[in-house]
């Protein structure tokens, strides 16, 4: 889980890209669990150090990144050098990114939803589409690694105002994905740093555990992630559909 890619790297079955070291933690932390659970290779693609912070520095909050991956129980965690508030989406930054999915071999890659109040979330969104298109593509050279493109890509939608394509039960980890996002002590713990803009800290597991519900409820678990996926969904048997209508 170093931030260096000229090593040997492993591959994952499930790769979560996002702008800031603790995006993941909000949005997807119980799904990556949950897919851990299940036997499955996780990681993660912080595209910033965190520089630009309110709150915490970059060596700061890269140790605190690196103990929220240990909860979350990745296989792979780095962070690249894209700058902190002004992730642009440029050649070079869709390269930067390519080498990765390249290396890291992803089915499924997790992105933030393409709305977002943050420039830099609504940016990794387009910006993380494009570089697995790139990934792909054989005459593109980035890296040593051969050209992969991910089968499917899905958008972490806890934060945007949409009905979310489906939701991800994450009831047995919900305890977990709590301790992952309080590993960011430099960004959650009370301070009078950004005292007026970030949330108290003891209000934090209730705002965290209610939005958890909501989406629970909404596909008939207690505890849920929802996702967005551009593409119309395929059944096999109407009779295996999951959530009650009535």
């Amino acid at each position: 889980m170093a931030d260096g890619a000229d090593s040997a790297i492993d591959t994952v079955d499930v790769l979560a890209i996002a702008a800031h070291r603790d995006d993941v933690e909000q949005t997807c932390g119980g799904t990556l669990l949950r897919m851990a659970a299940r036997g499955l290779r996780t990681g993660i693609l912080d595209l910033t150090q965190g520089e630009s912070g309110t709150r915490g520095s970059a060596a700061e909050r890269a140790a605190e990144a690196e103990e929220a991956a240990r909860i979350l129980g990745v296989s792979h965690r780095q962070a690249l050098d894209l700058p902190d508030g002004a992730i642009a989406n440029t050649l070079e930054n869709r390269l930067k990114i390519a080498r990765v999915v390249r290396e890291l071999r992803p089915r499924v890659v997790i992105l933030p939803y393409w709305e977002a109040r943050h420039p830099d979330h609504a940016i990794c969104a387009t910006l993380g589409y494009e570089a697995c298109f790139v990934a792909g593509l054989s005459r593109v050279e980035v890296g040593s690694a051969a050209p992969h493109r991910p089968f499917k890509i899905v958008y972490a939608s806890l934060y945007a105002d949409v009905r979310p394509s489906f939701v991800v039960d994450i009831t047995p980890f919900v305890e977990q994905r709590y301790a992952a996002l309080m590993a960011y002590k430099s960004q959650y713990s009370n301070q009078a740093q950004g005292g007026g803009l970030f949330v108290p800290e003891e209000e934090i597991r209730e705002r965290t555990f209610a939005e958890a519900r909501h989406y629970g409820l909404l596909a008939g678990v207690r505890y849920g992630e929802p996702f967005v996926q551009r593409e119309v969904g395929l059944v096999d048997d109407l009779t295996l559909i999951p959530v009650q209508s009535i």
